[in-house]
């Protein structure tokens, strides 16, 4: 554990005993946990005995004051330092009635030092205590928090410590970097051992820089953690609402057949063959006929422009699409494709134009024809933009961030390699070293810590 992680732990934890459930509301069974020094005392005074070590027992429970009785239930003690928290440690599987559950919380919590857990509060003490990393503990929260099956496996690498072992092979590398620098300041006074050390040292951070610039390169664990953003585009009437609401299989907008009904961005998230989706319908493009409408279209475009896929719906009842790209600007690498709507319409087919986009589909919002394959395409759009991101290196922006900075240190040093001092060379090497343990947690986290934790529930 580092001295930023001690200092932090005895200054912050003093010494209290928290208490919360830890289980879903309104299961048959309940988990309450309980971490601190007095756990043991806790299980003892409702128990009426320690269980061995990590071995469920079935005990009675009674309040410690009055004596009453209050459930049946299996408990299991965790003697610190070998617990999720690194704490003494105690579990209660009880039945799961509300009334049950509030009566053996307040049991807890009349054992003297007990207190009720703050959000987070589990999950913090055990990165605290050097049970967990920071990367760790934030794969275990986008775990928790994870809705399809593409985010379980991201979170599920990261709460067991991809990220964080990757980070220390990079510091490790960074540190050998650095031991050559700071040897040629030892050995300053023999002619040739700073210039061997530093010609030693550059193709490591050289090699280390490539590896960081291709992690930032790599955008596929920000795709998978927060989906893809499919924008549904047009000309206004198009049918770019009835779309949204047959794709989300619900009245998610308000379709009507005047120009312009919509004026604001509305969005909604699928699961489509377990990735994430995020489709915005946006304001039909056109000159716009007032200052509301002028507003929905600069966010349309604005949202457009941070765009995976743009759907660009046309109507084709009214002919053929136009020859030239729209006049619209989509994210980095973004893809166009031509949605020809209201297909059911009286002569009404595919048009023959709209070359510009990468693929075509005719639909009908109204009546469905079409959306199967079209749902096919997006889920093997965002699985394919997606593939090999169950491991990635970068996935929030914080770890960009420490990265980014990483790299700016690299960059520096490099660029200076030949005309800089050893001790600044050094000091440039040490920054960047610092910017990769903030990523895991190990240096300068105290203002992250709060943002961090503040993502779990109470009883995590």
């Amino acid at each position: 554990m580092s001295s930023q992680q001690e200092s932090t732990n005895s200054a912050g934890l003093g010494g209290t005993t928290i208490a919360a459930v830890s289980s879903g509301s309104g299961g048959a069974v309940a988990v309450i946990r309980v971490s601190g020094p007095q756990a043991g005392q806790a299980l003892r005074a409702l128990a009426g005995r320690l269980p061995a070590p990590r071995r469920a027992s079935l005990v009675r429970l009674a309040h410690p004051a009055s004596g009453e009785r209050l459930d049946e239930g299996l408990a299991l003690w965790f003697p610190g330092p070998a617990s999720a928290t690194g704490e003494d440690m105690a579990e209660l599987q009880i039945h799961g009635g509300r009334a049950v559950v509030a009566a053996v919380l307040a049991a807890l919590f009349a054992v003297p030092g007990l207190r009720p857990a703050e959000r987070g509060e589990f999950t913090r003490r055990a990165f605290l205590n050097g049970r967990m990393d920071l990367t760790e503990a934030e794969g275990l929260a986008d775990l928790i928090a994870a809705e399809t099956e593409g985010q379980r496996r991201l979170a599920l690498a990261h709460a067991f410590g991809h990220l964080g072992r990757q980070v220390e092979v990079w510091r490790a590398r960074l540190i050998r970097a650095m031991a050559l620098v700071e040897a040629g300041i030892d050995f300053s006074d023999e002619d040739d051992v700073p210039a061997q050390a530093r010609a030693l040292a550059r193709p490591e951070a050289e090699s280390l820089l490539a590896e960081l610039d291709a992690a930032l390169a790599d955008r596929r664990g920000a795709l998978l953690r927060e989906g893809a953003l499919v924008a549904i585009a047009g000309l206004p009437n198009a049918g770019k609402s009835s779309l949204l609401n047959a794709l989300a299989a619900r009245d998610v907008a308000i379709v009507s057949d005047e120009p312009g009904t919509t004026r604001d961005l509305l969005e909604v998230a699928l699961d489509l063959g377990g990735q994430k989706v995020t489709l915005v319908d946006t304001a039909g493009l056109r000159e716009a006929e007032g200052k509301v409408e002028a507003e929905g279209i600069r966010r349309a475009r604005a949202r457009i422009a941070q765009a995976d896929l743009v759907l660009w719906v046309h109507d084709a009842a009214a002919g053929s699409p136009p020859t030239d790209r729209p006049d619209i600007e989509a994210g980095e690498g973004a893809e166009l494709w031509l949605l020809a709507n209201k297909v059911d319409a009286p002569g009404a087919d595919l048009p023959a134009g709209g070359g510009w986009a990468v693929r075509r589909f005719a639909v009908s919002a109204r009546y469905g024809a079409g959306l199967a394959e079209l749902t096919d395409a997006l889920s093997a759009f965002v699985a394919e933009r997606a593939r090999g991101a169950e491991h990635p290196a970068l996935v929030r922006e914080r770890h960009r961030a420490s990265a980014a900075e990483a790299a700016h240190h690299l960059r520096i040093a490099l660029a200076g390699w030949e005309r800089l001092d050893d001790e600044l060379l050094a000091e440039e090497l040490r920054l960047a070293g610092r910017a990769l343990g903030r990523m895991t947690g190990t240096i300068g986290v105290e203002d992250l810590l709060d943002v961090v934790f503040r993502e779990f529930c109470i009883g995590k």
